[in-house]
Formats: C-alpha cells, structure tokens, sequence
C-alpha cells in the first residue's frame, strides 16, 4: 500500500507493506518456537536501526539470541560500530560478518555452541547425549539470510536475489552434525510508523519496488547522501548541493550519465533508476543510512 502525504509544499510516498504471508510466518515461527534454541536475527549492516524488526521481542520472547550484521564489508564501520557498541550496551550478542569471503560464519557457529553448553553439559550429567542446537534464522527481506546460511553450510542451499521475497517458507536446514536452522521468509511489521525508516528499507531493498515511486525514492536517496556523504554525491555525481526542488540536480545528472530523452531533455525515470542502483550496488561507497539519536 502506497499513499500520499503533502509536507512542506513536497509530495512524499507514505510506505506501508506488511503482505500476508509475512502474519502467516509470524504465527508459524511461533507455533515452532519451543523447537528452537537460539535465533539468529539478522540486520543489514547499512541500516542496523531500520533493519531490526520492531516486534522481535513480542515474537521471540525470552530466546537467546545473536544479532548478526551481515554486509560489513560494504558498510561505514565508524557508524555502524557505534550502533554495535549500542546494541552491546544492552546485553546483545553481536557478530558482524563479511558475506563476501565468509570467514566470520565461524564465529557464529562458535557462539551457538558457546550458548547451549551449559544445557549440554546437564544432559550428558543425566547420562542423555547431547543434541543439536536448533536456531531460527529470521530478519527483514533481503538482509541476505540465504547468503549466510549458505556461507555456514558450506554450500548452496538456499535461493540468493536481490529483491525482497525470495523465501516463501519455513524450512529445515542442517549446518552441521551440530546445528539444525530454521529458515524463514523476510519480514516487516503491519505498521511502518517511522516514514525514515521505511524510506531506507526501500532504498536498500528490503520493501518491494512496487510499494513506492522511484522519483520519490531518489529523491531520499539524494537528500539522505547529502546530509551523511556529500563526499559521495560530488565523487560521482559531480554534485556539490541539491536545488530545493531537485529539477536542476535531476537534469545534471541526466546529462552527465547519458539519462536523456528525445531532444536531450533528461528522462527522469531513467535517472531515478541510476541513483537508486548506485546506492544498491556500492557505486556511493561503503554507506550506513541510520544514526543513533
């Protein structure tokens, strides 16, 4: 669902996605919860704020948990590391990881089997073996959960995209003879009553690209980078100040990347596309949209 709200004379998309097979997952994920151990709850790195699900702690009650921030290698460590200290501040365990290379999966492994060792040792005391760890993977769409289960695999076993969706359902998947993972679909919550927020799960794909205009997107994308990384704007736009309706800023673009209609005008659906896929794929540099407050 994709509304409209005037602020200060600007038209800006209000975005709200909560598709029902994400309630439908929540109740699952509920039903299975006294199968599971620990939960690995996922964030993206570059919005380690707007990526954490608002209602976790109503969803996973008292559960051990690890905070995993996956794609480290691509986000402003300075910021992102005051977000960790933030989240370590309040008793959570936290583990950044480079997807790229995969070589921090072993921590997590580690750190599971840190966290259920007291309960094994209790069971071997009672002459039981031990057992599996049992976790629960769960985060926003496109935190790149797949790409973490299958850099703790060790292998492909789960599908990668770049686009919101790719899970549709829960699903059991061994790591090892030690650790059982649940699976489970990207998702929000019904209400997204932060619009910053929001707009940044858009700009990073976590919310499908039908919810929101992508001039509108652009045009966050483009105020969002002014006010953190100028820097960025100038190296690849040549940019050095947005113009207060964003024409001037959309038309230098235009021309400077070759974005142009017929008689040279630029097309600004073709430059709403670039900006949001430079920012997607790393051409901004390594950025964190999020800010403690």
């Amino acid at each position: 669902m994709n509304n409209n709200e005037t602020q200060g004379g600007l038209q800006k998309s209000v975005i709200n996605w909560y598709p029902g097979h994400m309630a439908k997952t929540k109740r699952e994920i509920k039903e299975k919860l006294n199968l599971i151990d620990i939960v690995y709850e996922v964030i993206d790195s570059r919005m380690p704020i707007s990526s954490k699900i608002v209602d976790m702690d109503e969803l996973i009650g008292n559960k051990k948990r690890v905070l995993i921030m996956t794609k480290y290698d691509i986000c402003d460590k300075f910021e992102t590391d005051k977000i960790i200290k933030y989240y370590e501040d309040k008793n959570y365990t936290v583990i950044p990881v480079d997807l790229m290379n995969g070589n921090d999966t072993s921590k997590i492994i580690e750190k599971s089997k840190e966290m259920v060792a007291n309960e094994n040792r209790k069971r071997l005391e009672k002459g039981l073996k031990s057992r599996s760890v049992r976790v629960l993977i769960i985060g926003v769409p496109n935190v790149g959960k797949s790409t973490l289960i299958n850099r703790l695999v060790g292998k492909k076993s789960a599908s990668v995209g770049n686009r919101p969706g790719i899970t549709k359902n829960l699903s059991w998947i061994r790591i090892n003879k030690e650790i059982e993972l649940l699976d489970s679909p990207g998702i929000l919550w019904p209400k997204l009553e932060n619009q910053d927020n929001a707009h940044i799960l858009a700009a990073l794909s976590s919310i499908k690209e039908e919810v929101i205009d992508n001039l509108d997107l652009a045009c966050f994308i483009l105020k969002k980078m002014i006010e953190l990384y100028p820097q960025e704007l100038e190296r690849r736009y040549g940019i050095q100040k947005l113009d207060e309706d964003l024409i001037e800023t959309f038309d230098m673009i235009g021309k400077s990347r070759g974005a142009l209609s017929r008689g040279g005008i630029a097309d600004y659906d073709k430059v709403s596309n670039i900006i949001i896929n430079d920012l997607k794929n790393g051409y901004l540099g390594n950025i964190t949209l999020d800010r403690l407050t």
